[in-house]
């Protein structure tokens, strides 16, 4: 599980150009509600060099922090990057429903949150279970996928609820326009969930197999 193998370095480098075109994406479209997003912009072809060696760096890091705190440092290490991944992720295909349809709140948003979250919990489940966890190919459990469901159920009502609630009842802070602060809300959202994924998932879903 410690050991830097060549996967771990393809991994932390795709994620890291995948995720670059991710926020490029996201940020092109927020470019037209803030001026900082517009600015960014014109930093693109850097970014999408410098941020996948951000990640390889990260994950190299995170292999010589072992020989200090221990082996949960390096699953953590590989869980920020897939976390981080799936919450773009979950955001791009977000972001993308909102300025396709210019629809910000109610129902339809959420639903529009529901789909978008969907799609990051079955990224994550795949990413931590093959690489986080380094589970392998070892054959799915009824029990695994029932613990997962639990989890990811868990997560689900977690991200929706805080998400509708800080959307359609809080209203925004520091003078957002709806749009924008719809994204702030998925953020907050995806990253609670993020957190208790981790600690279904390292504690609860994948711990007898670890």
């Amino acid at each position: 599980m410690t050991n830097l193998k060549k996967l771990d370095l393809f991994l932390a480098l795709a994620i890291g150009v995948f995720s670059a075109l991710m926020m490029i994406f996201v940020g092109g479209n927020l470019g037209e509600e803030n001026k900082f997003f517009e600015t960014a912009a014109s930093y693109d072809g850097y970014f999408v060099v410098i941020f996948p060696l951000l990640c390889v760096i990260w994950i190299i890091a995170m292999r010589f922090a072992v020989k200090f705190i221990g082996g949960t440092i390096y699953q953590f290490g590989k869980f920020v990057l897939t976390g981080g991944f799936n919450f773009l992720l979950d955001i791009t295909i977000l972001n993308f429903f909102i300025f396709t349809t210019g629809i910000t709140d109610g129902l339809p948003q959420t639903g529009f949150k529901s789909v978008s979250f969907i799609f990051g919990v079955v990224s994550s489940y795949l990413l931590n279970r093959y690489w986080t966890f380094s589970i392998g190919l070892k054959k799915n459990t009824r029990k695994e996928i029932y613990q997962f469901l639990v989890v990811t159920l868990t997560s689900f009502v977690l991200n929706i609820s805080i998400d509708y609630f800080f959307v359609n009842m809080v209203g925004s802070f520091w003078n957002m326009n709806p749009a924008l602060w719809a994204q702030f809300s998925a953020v907050l959202a995806s990253a609670i969930a993020m957190i208790w994924n981790f600690i279904g998932y390292k504690f609860f879903v994948f711990k007898s197999q670890q």
